[in-house]
C-alpha cells in the first residue's frame, strides 16, 4: 500500500463537488483522513473563490493508476478540460505526494506537485499530516507551512454538506476507471 497526499478544488458549486469527492474517495479508498474545507479566492484569473481541502490515502494503485482514477472522478463531475489552464472548475484532484517518489513524467504528473507551495493546498496537508516528509525539501508538511510566505492568505473554514454518493449517480468513477 502507498499512501498519498491529495489537493482537491472547485469553485463551480463547489461544497457539493468536495463534498462528492470525499464521499467517493471513502468508497473507493476506505478511511481516508480529511482536512477542513477552506474557501479561497481564484488564483490565475478572474473567477469565483474555490473551496479547497486535502486528503490522505492508503492505495493500492499505483501513482499513474491513482492519476486515471482521479481524472475520471473529476470527468464524473462534468470536469471540462478544454478550457485554459486557469479557469473555473467543477472539480480538481492532485496528487501532491505519493510516498517519497520524486517524478516529472508526460502530462501533468510532476511529484511533488509544484502547487503545494500556495496555502490552499499547503495549509489543508499540513493540518492533517504534520509529519509527512516532502521529499525534495526534506521537511515536514508542518515546517513547510510555517515557513510559508503564504501563512497570511485569507483562507475561511467552509461546512461541506454531508452528502452520501449513491452507486451509479455520475460522479463515482466506473469500474474500468480504477
Amino acid at each position: 500500500m502507498s499512501r498519498a497526499c491529495l489537493s482537491l478544488g472547485s469553485n463551480v458549486d463547489p461544497e457539493r463537488h468536495v463534498a462528492l469527492a470525499f464521499d467517493a474517495l471513502r468508497a473507493r479508498f476506505g478511511d481516508i483522513l480529511a482536512s477542513r474545507a477552506y474557501r479561497t479566492p481564484a488564483i490565475g484569473f478572474e473567477g469565483p473563490d474555490f473551496v479547497n481541502a486535502a486528503a490522505v490515502i492508503e492505495t493500492d494503485l499505483d501513482v499513474h493508476a491513482l492519476n486515471l482514477w482521479l481524472h475520471a472522478l473529476e470527468d464524473a463531475h462534468g470536469r471540462d478540460r478544454s478550457g485554459p489552464r486557469y479557469g473555473d472548475r467543477t472539480l480538481d484532484i492532485d496528487i501532491v505526494l505519493f510516498d517519497d517518489l520524486v517524478c516529472s513524467g508526460p502530462g501533468n504528473l510532476r511529484l511533488p506537485r509544484g502547487e503545494l507551495r500556495h496555502a490552499f493546498v499547503l495549509r489543508p496537508l499540513a493540518e492533517i499530516a504534520p509529519d509527512v516528509v516532502e521529499p525534495v525539501a526534506g521537511l515536514t508538511l508542518a515546517a513547510l507551512w510555517a515557513a510559508s510566505p503564504e501563512r497570511d492568505v485569507a483562507m475561511h473554514p467552509v461546512a461541506l454538506p454531508a452528502l452520501q454518493a449513491a452507486a451509479g449517480d455520475g460522479h463515482t468513477p466506473p469500474a474500468a476507471a480504477v
